[in-house]
């Protein structure tokens, strides 16, 4: 199988494979035949022009078109030996496997300690000493506990736009995912706040698979080591960062990276 096959442009394992994947919302054809393979351990960046499928795509790998009427998803994703879309295969269990951070900060209006720890108590946890280990490690993991240790009982939306984000990145980390998909996770902050998601993500992929779309070219440059150039709803382009940037193989690719359309 694909996914076990090592990586030609890195020599390691691929954590997630996306094979001739096709999604449609009614009659829309959004993706079309788009095959991706994303590394352990790693960044995949996707850039494209606004509209060009990035975050359908996305939201294709955890099965968050599930809860959109109308669309529908063709091929294959495998999460190592999982397949994604087979019938006997737990949404719920992908998404506690394949967490995602969205756009926009999201916190519920809840507590700080109460957002963090959502995931674990609808999965059961009842013990007060593991949900409060589990709070701090997350926390810690988001780069947000220092700031944070003394309001764990403060609401969530009483913090800044950049905190709200890193506690969603934390809520997310609290049921301890593989995989973390990223759509545009700094688009709404501040430069400040841009860097310290950066410098979190540069973290995180020593211990996740993360997947990431992103407007920002530069912050795709930064953050990761693979880059794939979608258009139109086609993926034209998968290579290394510094590859895609510097030596892209195909004219569209070229065109975009170089700021001749997009």
């Amino acid at each position: 199988m694909i996914s076990e096959q090592p990586n030609p442009v890195t020599g390691e394992n691929y954590k997630v494979v996306a094979e001739d994947v096709d999604v449609y919302y009614g009659t829309f054809h959004a993706i079309k035949n788009a095959t991706l393979q994303m590394k352990e351990h790693a960044v995949t960046a996707l850039i494209g022009p606004s509209g060009c499928g990035k975050s359908t795509f996305l939201r294709a790998i955890n099965r968050m078109h599930d809860m959109t009427i109308g669309a529908r998803v063709t091929g294959s994703i495998r999460l190592d030996n999982v397949d994604v879309y087979a019938p006997h295969t737990d949404p719920i269990d992908i998404r506690h496997r394949i967490g995602m951070v969205f756009q926009r900060p999201n916190p519920f209006a809840k507590k700080i300690y109460d957002n963090v720890l959502y995931g674990p108590m609808v999965f059961g946890e009842r013990n007060k000493a593991k949900l409060d280990e589990i709070c701090e490690t997350s926390l810690r993991r988001a780069a947000l506990w220092d700031e944070v240790k003394d309001r764990l009982n403060d609401s969530a939306l009483s913090l800044s736009g950049g905190q709200q984000q890193r506690l969603c990145i934390a809520r997310c980390l609290a049921v301890n995912p593989e995989v973390i998909l990223m759509d545009e996770p700094a688009s709404a902050l501040d430069p400040i706040a841009t860097s310290k998601i950066e410098d979190l993500i540069e973290q995180l992929k020593n211990d996740f698979t993360v997947v990431i779309v992103t407007h920002s070219m530069q912050q795709a440059a930064r953050i990761s080591e693979i880059t794939a150039f979608f258009h139109l709803g086609e993926i034209v382009e998968v290579g290394t960062t510094q590859q895609i940037f510097t030596k892209p193989r195909e004219k569209r690719t070229e065109d975009y990276v170089t700021g001749r359309f997009g």
